[in-house]
């Protein structure tokens, strides 16, 4: 019998707390303007598209460019969407429309915040998972900049 662990696709999983309400992390995720401000590995202002249509059965695609002036391009379709809760999508690059993989973000009011389950699963292969987690760490990290309450 086949080992169930060797045969899963990989799949990445993140679990990151931010100091606002969920309705912010909801947001950040969901309204375009405020996904060009954060998302994507490069520069802060990197996406030059975000079109969103937030709905089941509704489709994203986000372009971004890294530092070295590359595009790159995803787009998918929302599968399952719970306004400040739950949020699950379709995710593939222009480059590989093949390679579908998926995105799921959970979102918990916890004391002081939001605790915010990420995972990203389906991956085509270990190489392409890490690749990914090489894109999703410093996304992250200028998510947490952009949540960040204001100061005085």
């Amino acid at each position: 019998m086949p080992d169930p662990a060797r045969t899963e696709a990989p799949r990445l999983q993140l679990r990151r707390h931010y100091p606002v309400s969920p309705d912010k992390v909801w947001r950040a995720w969901t309204n375009p303007t405020a996904l060009t401000r954060w998302f994507g590995p490069g520069e802060p202002d990197s996406v030059v598209l975000a079109n969103i249509d937030l709905r089941v059965g509704g489709r994203y695609h986000i372009a971004f460019t890294t530092p070295d002036g590359e595009r790159h391009d995803v787009s998918g379709e929302y599968q399952a969407v719970e306004p400040e809760r739950h949020l699950a999508f379709t995710w593939a690059w222009k480059s590989t429309p093949d390679r579908v993989s998926r995105v799921v973000i959970d979102l918990a009011p916890v004391a002081g915040g939001t605790e915010l389950a990420f995972l990203h699963e389906n991956f085509f292969d270990q190489a392409a998972r890490d690749s990914h987690e090489g894109g999703w760490l410093p996304t992250f990290v200028k998510l947490a900049h952009f949540l960040e309450p204001a100061k005085g």
